[in-house]
């Protein structure tokens, strides 16, 4: 046997490019099990692509311990100089998928809670009978998914600033109101004014500076109040917050999109009609994902079906 023969034959450029591909998902998503549910691989085949590299590069690329893992400063080098030639390379295959047939992929969407039930997954139906091969992966949390390390594609958010960083595309505005049953008030009176809520059980978001409510009220001299509450119940989902109001527990502020159903009933009653609550809730209903020179085809579909099914308003 030659001694002098290399134990592993060279890899030739072309047959890196998978390889190279997997280091690109992993520095996005952060993890080799993550890496490996978007590429639809194993995890050990995630693995093995990444060592093949590192013995092409005849250097370390990803540094792996039993609780992280991140790229090596080389890694991180080659990741920052081809991450222009992949986002072009998959900018064109987007454009030319697009050009011909029918809409099909996978989208994964991240979006909150109350929204989501009442209203985003109705409207889904209408969307799959129109487009029957696009699938949708739907992530229902109220809490900021970080949309490019967990692997999403796009994102409904509630708020009255998107992040600059992504691509955003409004879709309706939206308000918040403050609602409480007619049991309720006819317990524990109508409030006049803002000031009266201080005496009131008040249903609040849970969030910092949730013991504050703002509100303000247009006019020629414009006021801003700022009101202490209190009350049995704080929760982080306007669901929990418009059931406790429907049951009498207290006046809540809720964005409109959870309190509509129950306002058109007469299940609930909106209180303080011209005064305007405000740092709560956002004031619009946005659509994000991650920032890029286009947005793939089956991606504007849903977007441009979501802001027809809203156009109306909740």
């Amino acid at each position: 046997m030659d001694r002098h023969k290399p134990a592993h034959k060279p890899l030739r450029d072309d047959v890196l490019w998978a390889q190279l591909h997997a280091l690109h998902v992993i520095a996005q998503l952060g993890s080799f099990t993550k890496a490996a549910q978007r590429l639809g691989l194993s995890k050990a085949a995630v693995s093995q692509r990444i060592a093949e590299l590192e013995r092409a590069m005849g250097q370390t690329l990803v540094a792996r311990t039993t609780r992280s893992t991140r790229l090596s400063d080389a890694g991180r080098r080659l990741v920052e100089e081809t991450e222009a030639s992949f986002a072009h390379i998959n900018r064109s295959l987007n454009e030319a998928r697009d050009a011909v047939g029918q809409p099909r992929g996978l989208l994964r969407v991240s979006a909150p809670v109350a929204l989501g039930r009442q209203h985003i997954a109705p409207a889904l139906l209408a969307f799959f009978a129109a487009y029957p091969d696009i699938r949708i992966e739907l992530d229902l949390s109220d809490r900021l998914v970080p949309l490019a390390q967990e692997g999403f594609d796009m994102a409904v958010r509630h708020t009255s600033t998107p992040p600059d960083t992504h691509v955003a595309f409004k879709l309706c505005a939206s308000r918040t109101l403050l609602v409480a049953s007619p049991s309720y008030l006819a317990r524990a009176g109508q409030p006049q004014h803002p000031a009266a809520l201080g005496e009131h059980a008040c249903l609040a978001y849970l969030r910092p500076g949730a013991a504050l409510w703002f509100f303000e009220r247009a006019g020629k001299a414009p006021e801003r109040l700022r009101i202490p509450v209190q009350g049995p119940l704080r929760a982080g989902n306007s669901e929990v917050l418009r059931d406790a109001a429907l049951a009498g527990l207290g006046l809540a502020l809720l964005p409109d999109f959870s309190a509509a159903a129950a306002l058109a009933s007469g299940a609930l009653v909106e209180v303080l009609a011209p005064w305007r609550p405000v740092g709560v809730f956002g004031d619009s209903i946005y659509a994000v994902h991650p920032w890029s020179s286009s947005t793939p085809r089956p991606q504007k579909l849903l977007i441009e079906h979501l802001k027809r099914s809203f156009a109306t308003g909740f």
